[in-house]
């Protein structure tokens, strides 16, 4: 024990915690004491949130909230049980159904979290013969289920179509292939090139399972994600997502032909050794796709505050990548004044949220500035004249 204690102590990353939280500019775990908004109570004070997966401000809608509670009047708090075993209610079959026809699949089944789709069930329909080709940027829960397949891992350069054939072109033909990779890129902002990817695996005999986790409620009619938009449902095979971003609660799906759905079900532990999604998650979910259909205005103004507030970045001299999605980085590219400026602006009233190693590579390092549909462009403003002052002031941009 000793030994381990001293090894995780010298960790690269518990030392970095340690000299941020004495240079008093520790970012992480910062309490929000109350609901989910555009503005937020932390230490007693308002403070703009720019840090949000809640791309549609549904956290609080009243329909969403009152089918949570009522939801917990009927069924309870829990489910005290796996899906497999005694955790199957009639509503995790009606978000079932609701969500395969929602993203146009056969089936759909529920995890508990996104995290627990992907290494759910990447590792469970792959196996020691196969081969996984993924993007090098893809989400650490697609990393994580990499790591705990079996098959062969492969890794292309980001968003690289070249790089991608040349792997693909070196692979068996008849062996199974899978093309994984985020439809939107959850730090970078940017859209993976999936009717490339499509004619690629067409052309080497490839499958394609797309992550649609920040893509959901921000592309397509309604937000059925970038598959729909694209008009690729039927090219692709498998169909990832999350309900923690745009859907308003926690949890994930899979959804797939039924055949591929019927395998997954019955042999991803990951869905049969974990307790079923809670009553108010479940009936919060059903309750947002509703809503998504009943409140397209969210959708457009989301994209309307996007376009917006891309140009003023652009316009100011920011470094902000190839994003074209209400996920916008601002890039330091240095360590310490990514901590400082996140501080200063969290001080100033402004929360965003700072990415640096081992999320990214120390000249990598950014500030993840996302949006939501029921976004100001006063408040938009105000966070980029912030923001503007404390780059200038610490020489990012100038």
């Amino acid at each position: 024990m000793k030994q381990l204690r001293q090894r995780l102590a010298n960790d690269p990353v518990v030392k970095l915690s340690k000299d941020v939280k004495a240079m008093g500019v520790y970012p992480y775990f910062r309490a929000i004491e109350g609901e989910q908004d555009t503005e937020v109570m932390m230490r007693g004070k308002k403070v703009l949130m720019f840090g949000s997966n809640s791309y549609l401000g549904l956290t609080n809608h009243p329909k969403i909230k009152e089918a949570s509670i009522e939801a917990i009047r009927k069924y309870g708090t829990g489910c005290a049980g796996s899906p497999y075993l005694n955790g199957t209610m009639d509503i995790h079959i009606e978000l079932e159904d609701k969500l395969a026809k929602f993203v146009g699949k056969d089936k759909a089944i529920v995890y508990s979290t996104g995290f627990h789709s992907n290494i759910g069930a990447i590792p469970t329909i792959t196996t020691r013969h196969d081969y996984i080709i993924g993007d090098k940027l893809n989400h650490a829960s697609i990393v994580e289920a990499c790591k705990l397949s079996l098959a062969k891992v492969e890794r292309y350069q980001h968003n690289d179509m070249a790089d991608l054939e040349r792997i693909l072109s070196k692979l068996p033909y008849d062996a199974t292939k899978l093309i994984v990779m985020d439809g939107v890129f959850s730090m970078e902002g940017d859209v993976a090139k999936l009717p490339q990817i499509v004619n690629l695996a067409d052309k080497y005999n490839a499958s394609v399972y797309v992550d649609e986790a920040h893509s959901l409620g921000v592309f397509g009619q309604y937000g059925k994600g970038i598959c729909s938009h694209l008009g690729l449902t039927d090219k692709v095979d498998v169909i990832m997502g999350t309900f923690s971003k745009s859907l308003a609660a926690i949890g994930g799906f899979i959804a797939s032909d039924e055949d591929t759905m019927t395998f997954i079900r019955h042999h991803s532990r990951s869905y049969i050794f974990s307790a079923s999604i809670s009553p108010a998650a479940t009936a919060s979910v059903i309750a947002a796709l509703d809503v998504m259909k009943e409140e397209t205005w969210r959708i457009d103004n989301l994209w309307s505050l996007t376009d917006y507030t891309l140009k003023a970045f652009r316009d100011l001299g920011f470094e902000i990548g190839p994003t074209e999605t209400p996920i916008i980085p601002l890039y330091i590219r240095d360590v310490e004044k990514t901590f400082r400026i996140t501080q200063d602006l969290y001080e100033d009233g402004v929360f965003v949220n700072p990415v640096v190693p081992p999320a990214c590579a120390a000249d990598a390092t950014l500030l993840r500035f996302s949006l939501m549909a029921t976004h100001t462009k006063q408040q938009i403003d105000t966070a980029v004249e912030k923001l503007t002052r404390l780059f200038k002031k610490y020489e990012v941009i100038k």
